[in-house]
């Protein structure tokens, strides 16, 4: 079995799935736990969401507590909701094909459960319904009137705080060790490493995110992942595959500088610094310097994808971008990324 998971979550009117949150999943679970799931729900071992009832959650709280104290201890605290309950058993890593399969494939990656692009995400755009996420929960998008005009007639306001198809990854995970500013701006789905800072103005997208160390002040798309001890520069952006055209995954290895309100549409190695206010797309056309000042050749920035210490400049006097040796080596504050 590939993962494991009880959850509870939100209907729509319809009894349709908004989302759901998995309190504590598993990933490659033991045989002995899921024969015994499968034995007293008597289902197979396929992948499948089973909605729970409070006498199924009772007897898998008595069944597992020998074999998973935690698990069981679940069991009885979801027996004791009435909210919507689910079972999700992913019997290996296809294409998600459900609500509550996406939002456990996007749970594994916040938990730090599995890296950015280790897991199929292929279609869960299409799977996501669009929520309204409000003070008082996620809502359907065509049920918020509704909920507006009642929160009203209570004397309350019903605050929205986003309509998208993701949620905040702090409203399901807070991965030990990292520091958010602004938890609005980082999806659920992100992968924070342990010693990673987000600052006010920077953002994590899903199945993107950070080895850690790390200081984010700038963007990191979907899919972009920023190796240890790397800096992100207040506004600077970094190109994800999401729309464009884009196929090339950027990855930003260790000890780099991307300076504020600068860009990268390239892979980076190690030691790299772009200097602030530079975008760096692929094609940008790169004069190479050697360590004299000398030019050595005029490339397209791709040729220069994955390299190690480089520095890419722009020549103040006549505007071409350069590439030389970098020659500066970026530290973090060890002090500022430790977050016990």
């Amino acid at each position: 079995m590939f993962s494991f998971a009880l959850g509870t979550g939100t209907h729509n009117s319809s009894g349709h799935w908004l989302e759901v949150f998995y309190p504590r999943p598993l990933l490659n679970p033991s045989a002995a736990l899921v024969t015994q799931v499968c034995q007293i729900l008597s289902c197979s071992k396929s992948t499948q969401a089973i909605p729970l009832q409070q006498d199924q959650l009772l007897r898998l709280a008595e069944g597992l507590r020998s074999i998973d104290t935690e698990q069981a201890q679940l069991c009885q605290q979801l027996a004791a909701s009435k909210k919507p309950r689910v079972l999700m058993l992913l019997a290996d890593d296809e294409k998600p094909a459900t609500v509550p399969e996406v939002y456990l494939k996007l749970q594994l990656l916040s938990h730090r459960l599995a890296r950015p692009h280790q897991l199929n995400l292929e279609g869960l755009f299409g799977l996501l319904p669009n929520v309204a996420w409000t003070s008082a929960g996620p809502i359907a998008v065509n049920e918020l009137p509704q909920a507006q005009l009642a929160a009203r007639l209570r004397g309350e306001i019903l605050q929205v705080t986003s309509v998208d198809k993701f949620p905040k990854m702090t409203d399901y995970v807070v991965p030990g060790g990292v520091r958010i500013a602004d938890t609005a701006r980082v999806r659920l789905g992100a992968y924070l490493g342990e010693g990673t800072t987000i600052m006010h103005e920077g953002f994590v997208n899903f199945n993107g995110g950070t080895e850690g160390p790390a200081m984010v002040e700038g963007r990191i798309s979907a899919g972009v992942f920023i190796n240890a001890h790397s800096d992100l520069g207040g506004g600077c952006s970094i190109l994800g595959t999401l729309s464009g055209g884009g196929k090339t995954v950027i990855s930003v290895g260790k000890n780099c500088l991307i300076g504020a309100n600068a860009g990268l549409g390239i892979p980076l190695g190690d030691r790299c610094t772009i200097e602030a206010g530079l975008y760096v797309t692929a094609g940008t056309k790169v004069t190479v310097l050697d360590n004299s000042g000398k030019e050595v050749q005029v490339c397209k920035a791709r040729d220069l994808s994955g390299k190690d210490d480089l520095l890419f400049r722009r020549n103040s006097i006549s505007g071409r971008v350069e590439c030389l040796t970098n020659k500066t080596e970026i530290e973090l504050n060890a002090a500022l990324h430790s977050h016990n």
